[in-house]
């Protein structure tokens, strides 16, 4: 894999305000947009507590996607940032990638302490972003290494946090060891051990290049049996934990599959089909660019829940929260711009956001 075949990915060369200034690639917009729309939905289950369990596969499944897809795309928006900056402005990008770790912290503490009944991912990814970015110095060969030692150790190593570090971070009176520890490897939901490898992975990608070639189809062949592992396992009367490998693959198995698909769909060259094509990936899109912004606000609507769950179904709470802040976010990207915490968080790390052209007309 080298660095120049990035330049192969498809690219909205309509958007401007992309990573590192550069225009928006298509892909990991539309990428963003898919693992929102799955956290979305995985947020409003609750609002459909008397739902059929072939729904609730689904539903578990789309929510199992949505936190290594996220992990994975903002590897692939790290990448970029690096590629995109001249050798004398690193250290500063550097800078503000960990800033931007930092501001992803803070907000996911402040959106743990609103009452909902949602695991808050934002400081997971921040913790992520700060760890990972450094790691992009690295050659493919060796990213690709560590990522792949990373998965491989993750499930002993979380083992052994959850049975030596249990009890130390239980005597800690200020509960800001029991904070670090949930974000490296203690985490119900999430953890860094697990995360880890996606962003790395999806620096690889970026790296590689948005493109049809044995890689692409070398994923979509690892996707099913991948995914295949856990349920197997769990046919066996295996309990399979979060974070374990079986756990792990079955996470590959979905973001691949995800993968594939997008990238199958962006590179269509068919005139009619790539319009009709592009027509679908537009709400992705514009969910996508504001993605942080979406997730912040429909966390606090969720808040006016105060974390009850519902004991009949609640369609109009369903609605808001999925189909309702997909209107929210494209009305937003058509005609304002940038997300404005995505505008924020640009103007605090000293980052240009600009309007998209779309939304400038």
């Amino acid at each position: 894999m080298t660095s120049d075949r990035s330049a192969r990915a498809p690219v909205t060369t309509a958007d401007a305000g992309g990573a590192g200034g550069g225009p928006r690639l298509l892909v990991p917009d539309v990428l963003r947009g898919v693992a929102l729309l799955a956290m979305l939905i995985a947020h409003a289950v609750p609002f459909l507590p008397e739902r059929p369990a072939a729904l609730a596969v689904v539903m578990a499944n789309i929510n199992d996607l949505a936190s290594p897809l996220f992990a994975l795309v903002m590897g692939v928006s790290a990448q970029l940032v690096l590629q995109r900056t001249v050798r004398s402005g690193i250290p500063f990008m550097l800078f503000q990638q960990i800033i931007r770790g930092m501001i992803l912290i803070g907000l996911g503490m402040i959106l743990s302490e609103w009452g909902t009944w949602v695991a808050i991912v934002l400081s997971y990814l921040g913790v992520l972003l700060i760890v990972g970015a450094p790691l992009l110095f690295l050659s493919s060969r060796w990213l690709a290494v560590v990522a792949v030692g990373l998965a491989v150790v993750s499930d002993p190593l979380n083992a052994w946090a959850r049975t030596l570090l249990s009890g130390v971070v239980g005597a800690d009176p200020t509960g800001l060891l029991r904070e670090a520890a949930s974000w490296f490897v203690l985490g119900q939901a999430y953890r860094l051990t697990n995360l880890l490898p996606f962003f790395l992975l999806g620096a690889l990608l970026l790296r590689h290049g948005f493109v049809r070639d044995r890689v692409l189809w070398l994923m979509l062949a690892v996707a099913p049996v991948a995914y295949a592992v856990r349920p197997v396992v769990e046919s066996s009367g295996v309990l399979v934990v979060s974070g374990s490998w079986p756990d792990t693959l079955h996470d590959v198995g979905l973001v691949f599959a995800v993968y594939v698909a997008v990238v199958v769909l962006a590179t269509v060259r068919r005139p009619a089909a790539q319009r009709a094509i592009g027509a679908a990936f537009v709400p992705l899109r514009a969910i996508g660019a504001v993605a942080l912004s979406l997730y912040v606000l429909h966390v606090g609507l969720l808040a006016l829940w105060q974390g009850v769950w519902p004991n009949a179904n609640d369609y109009l709470g369903w609605l808001l929260i999925v189909p309702g802040m997909v209107l929210v976010g494209w009305l937003w990207w058509r005609f304002v711009g940038p997300g404005p915490i995505e505008w924020a968080m640009g103007w605090m790390t000293g980052r240009r956001v600009g309007r998209p052209v779309h939304a400038a007309r």
